[in-house]
């Protein structure tokens, strides 16, 4: 990308970038990026998200598949800034690994991603992420992108 990228990012910003829209933007701030190495988000978990309806609604508890979709919408925030010449082109889930679930996230945690770009070759972007509330380790996986 020719033009240099500042964290933090806002919603505007990462709406921008991302093809995603409500009810299924999962990431809300991008706090710290180093293009072709890690990024930051943050993504505050409120009870008002529709998911909470029903799952569970005397228990609720953010849906670890939302949770690696958090982590994927930042992650592609990152191959976005990462790669040249991707305009107009989406990127895509494409495998996970090593997906652990530690702990469970409820309303009014904050999210934080922390992902680190561990290989980019062609179209495909490998990372390693990790989700935290309160610096505590709450996910972690390896991801898989392409674009298209």
């Amino acid at each position: 990308m020719s033009e240099e990228v500042h964290a933090p990012m806002d919603i505007k910003a990462i709406l921008d970038l991302l093809p995603h829209r409500y009810p299924f933007v999962m990431v809300d701030r991008i706090l710290d990026f180093e293009r072709g190495k890690s990024i930051t988000g943050l993504k505050n978990v409120s009870m008002g998200e529709p998911f909470f309806q029903g799952h569970f609604p005397d228990e609720p508890v953010m849906p670890g598949v939302l949770i690696l979709e958090g982590m994927a919408q930042v992650g592609a925030v990152l191959a976005y800034l990462s790669t040249e010449s991707i305009e107009g082109k989406l990127v895509y889930f494409a495998g996970l690994d090593k997906v652990r679930f530690r702990k469970v996230v409820r309303p009014g945690d904050q999210l934080i991603f922390k992902l680190e770009l561990t290989k980019q070759k062609s179209k495909l972007t490998k990372m390693s992420g990790k989700a935290y509330v309160d610096d505590v380790l709450v996910t972690e996986a390896d991801l898989l992108a392409t674009f298209s």
